[in-house]
């Protein structure tokens, strides 16, 4: 289905889909696109009094930035008298990067990678103002063909890592919440490019890496479905919670009605793509023709699913946080990365911008 306002054609530069019209989609001179020089911005067009807003998201433009695109397209963030610009990024640490410095005034990051950030520097006072992910994505991911259901089966297995990964630095505290002799699993190490043909020839049982991507390409690699496993970490020993909305604190103190009026219509966003995601990925489709277009609904799929729409976000609302449950995630992180200062929960994350629960509700 087209947005309001239907779609003009598209067209291509260096291999960027350009879209002219509603959601307005420009070229900067950013380092994004590295090889092509060029980064795709996606824009609303401004009126005389809207607040700009420059969103960096934390990947490319995929199926994961439908929920944005949704607040976009159908003019949610326009109502807020708001003109957005959706930037895409190379990774949390580069997001976090961007809002602290100030360069883009609201970013989508890896709130545990925020959690790091703010251990390292206390006075920064990057905050998170809104929770996507209920669960984070770090997993561990295996062939049930190979004996890998569940955490209890990793004993006497070996596991393929990437020595950098996040999901692998979580491993000893994984570990010891499900009681797991680490002596009786060997670690294999591999390249993020090897992890998943490694595990789909079954030279390693299960790999560490994140359900979002993982699972896609053992499938595109002739996987079974229902030979994958994912055990995801959080909700199995760990707490930990997944992406979220963050803020500049210097824009958040000018400008505390855009933040409320962008974490609304962006939970406005989220409702309409949990209602229907695959309703709502023509819009990432049309910015990237690149992408496969099944494969992304299918990704947005899972992360509703598994990521998003939880019991405990169908309980309580979109965005919000346990603010228990992050502390423990926060002494968690510390433990598996050695955090040397102290950050609280109310470091990192504030309801002050949301909107009461009964409007933060999913079907």
């Amino acid at each position: 289905m087209l947005p309001a306002g239907g779609r003009t054609p598209a067209r291509r530069i260096q291999g960027v889909s350009v879209m002219a019209g509603r959601g307005l989609i420009e070229l900067c001179a950013r380092s994004a696109f590295a090889a092509l020089g060029l980064v795709l911005c996606i824009a609303t067009g401004a009126g005389a009094q809207d607040v700009s807003i420059r969103l960096t998201l934390n990947r490319q433009i995929d199926g994961l930035a439908a929920p944005f695109l949704a607040a976009l397209d159908k003019g949610y963030y326009k109502e807020a008298g708001l003109a957005v610009t959706i930037e895409p990024g190379d990774g949390s640490r580069e997001s976090v990067s961007r809002v602290a410095s100030g360069q883009h005034q609201l970013g989508l990051a890896d709130i545990n990678t925020l959690i790091r950030f703010r251990a390292g520097n206390a006075d920064a006072g990057v905050k998170a103002v809104m929770m996507t992910y209920d669960i984070a994505p770090f997993a561990i991911i295996g062939r049930k063909s190979q004996g890998i259901s569940g955490p209890a089966d990793l004993s006497g297995k070996t596991l393929g890592a990437t020595p950098t990964d996040a999901s692998f630095a979580l491993w000893r505290s994984f570990a010891a919440a499900n009681a797991i002799d680490t002596d009786k699993v060997t670690i294999e190490s591999l390249g993020y490019a090897l992890r998943e043909s490694v595990l789909a020839q079954g030279q390693v049982d299960a790999i560490f890496g994140s359900s979002l991507t993982s699972y896609l390409d053992l499938k595109s690699r002739g996987v079974p479905e229902d030979d994958i496993s994912i055990i995801l970490m959080s909700g199995n020993g760990l707490d930990l919670y997944g992406d979220a909305v963050m803020v500049n604190p210097e824009f958040a103190k000018l400008h505390p009605d855009a933040v409320k009026g962008f974490v609304k219509a962006t939970i406005r966003g989220f409702v309409d793509v949990i209602a229907d995601p695959a309703g709502n990925i023509d819009p990432v489709h049309w910015r990237n023709y690149d992408m496969l277009k099944s494969v992304e609904a299918e990704r947005l799929r899972l992360a509703v699913n598994d990521n998003i729409a939880t019991g405990w976000v169908k309980a309580n609302g979109l965005g919000g946080v346990d603010m228990e449950r992050l502390a423990r995630s926060i002494a968690q992180l510390g433990s598996a990365f050695g955090l040397k200062s102290g950050v609280t929960a109310q470091d990192v994350f504030t309801d002050a911008y949301l909107p009461p629960a009964s409007e933060r509700m999913v079907p």
